[in-house]
């Protein structure tokens, strides 16, 4: 996509970011649980900007060499673009700059676009979490990439 480019959440993205968390899960974050990551040491969150606009936005916490996805988010106008991707591989940059031994990320298998795009990456799956989501209820597929095979 045109224009696009990732840069780290601050403060004056936070009402989008609560907007789109409301738009894409049942159980979103809050304001005030994205301006808690903006102080975070642990976390890294960075937003996809085109032409000004917040297209979405991704975040992950990195404790003792494993970086952990909370939320890839993407405004629907922007899917299908490229964001998903930039977003994905921002995070994964940013993993192996902190030395990470390993990335991984929860996805519902249902989500075949996401979990196409997560496999492209390189990510394998390493196990499901048996009824890890509601709304509606469903496994979660556990995606990981392992950094020290690489």
């Amino acid at each position: 996509m045109d224009g696009l480019r990732l840069v780290p959440m601050a403060a004056r993205h936070l009402d989008s970011l609560a907007e789109l968390e409301r738009i894409c899960f049942a159980e979103p974050w809050t304001l005030k649980g994205l301006e808690a990551e903006l102080s975070c040491d642990t976390a890294v969150f960075l937003v996809a900007e085109c032409g000004g606009a917040v297209a979405g936005y991704a975040g992950m916490h990195c404790v003792c060499g494993e970086c952990y996805v909370d939320n890839i988010a993407v405004f629907p106008r922007f899917r299908r673009g490229g964001v998903g991707r930039a977003l994905t591989q921002g995070l994964i940059e940013r993993a192996r700059g902190r030395n990470a031994g390993f990335f991984s990320l929860e996805v519902r298998p249902s989500n075949a676009a996401a979990v196409a795009l997560y496999e492209s990456l390189g990510l394998r799956e390493a196990g499901r979490r048996k009824n890890f989501y509601r709304s509606p209820p469903e496994d979660a597929l556990i995606l990981t990439l392992n950094f020290r095979a690489e």
